[in-house]
């Protein structure tokens, strides 16, 4: 039998693996978010780590609104006893059927004082960094779906150019939207007397590309995951443009 050794020093441990951390809340359906983080975030010294919430489809108000009891214990499952920088809820349809003030509420339940960030206010965060009054909206959702979305910005104080929706039921076919086809369907989408574009949906694959479809649309362009990322890289401190487009250069305000 192999006898086991027990080495002579206890190793020297770093503060935490990575400089800042933040958590999210992903949709067990999700195929986008960690790939978008990954990319944009975790080469600036961010982590994020992931828990997921039951979600069944249709993209459907009714069964946004399910998750919210939910939000909690995805919340405190998130590094238990840990602090984090801020909690993503990663779903900007669900942010917006059940209120951010909601999600905020069910989230702090599991993570007591953690600042809470949604698709819905980084997009609105990101608007007013850059001046934007006037927007153009694209979503893949259902006509349901979408309307509550309108009324949210409208309440925020953006004027709607344009507002296009897809029509489709199932967030995991929104991840499969193809990236020329997505930016053929944003120069459609935007108006030209917008004063940006915000492409909605975790799922949809807008934030890999953002400089071709502020090239297409000749509007900056923000996605849920992108402004979502510019977020918080600028809550964890990080500054500079850290991807493609426009909102990249900005400051938080």
């Amino acid at each position: 039998m192999t006898e086991i050794r027990i080495a002579s020093r206890s190793p020297r441990l770093d503060p935490r693996p990575m400089p800042h951390r933040v958590g999210v809340i992903a949709l067990s359906t999700d195929h986008t978010m960690e790939v978008d983080y990954a990319r944009i975030l975790t080469p600036q010294g961010i982590g994020f780590y992931t828990t997921r919430v039951e979600f069944v489809n249709p993209v459907a108000p009714e069964t946004l609104r399910a998750m919210e009891p939910r939000l909690a214990q995805a919340a405190e499952l998130i590094l238990p006893d840990q602090e984090l920088e801020a909690i993503v809820f990663g779903c900007t349809s669900a942010s917006v059927c059940i209120g951010d003030a909601a999600v905020r509420a069910q989230v702090n339940k599991g993570k007591p004082g953690c600042p809470v960030i949604t698709p819905v206010s980084a997009a609105v965060a990101g608007m007013r960094a850059m001046g934007a009054k006037r927007i153009s909206v694209l979503t893949p959702y259902l006509v349901e779906t979408s309307a509550p979305m309108a009324g949210v910005f409208e309440a925020e104080g953006f004027g709607i150019d344009r507002f296009t929706c897809l029509n489709m039921p199932d967030d995991r076919d929104m991840a499969r939207i193809a990236l020329d086809e997505l930016v053929d369907l944003a120069a459609e989408a935007a108006d030209k007397g917008s004063d940006a574009l915000f492409i909605s949906c975790t799922a949809v694959r807008a934030a890999g590309i953002i400089d071709r479809l502020e090239t297409a649309t000749g509007l900056p362009v923000l996605s849920s995951n992108y402004a979502t990322a510019w977020n918080l890289a600028r809550i964890c401190g990080v500054g500079g443009a850290i991807a493609p487009g426009h909102l990249m250069t900005l400051p938080l305000n």
